[in-house]
């Protein structure tokens, strides 16, 4: 696996992460009892995966002409 391939699946599986994880503590924020860092934090992460995202298109329209292999 070449390091332009291990960065995407890595790259990807962050945001996946990130996403889930954001998800996770609005949820738990918004609940009964849910407290506000919970909220804070989930938005934060879900900031940080629409990051990783847009950096991954950013990568990938860089590095175009460099094989996978």
């Amino acid at each position: 696996m070449s390091l332009k391939a291990f960065h995407i699946v890595f790259i990807t599986l962050s945001s996946a992460l990130a996403l889930g994880c954001g998800v996770w503590l609005l949820v738990s924020g918004f609940s009964a009892g849910g407290m506000k860092k919970d909220v804070f934090f989930g938005i934060s992460s879900l900031v940080g995966a629409v990051a990783l995202i847009f950096y991954g298109r950013y990568f990938l329209k860089k590095l175009k002409n460099v094989s996978y292999l």
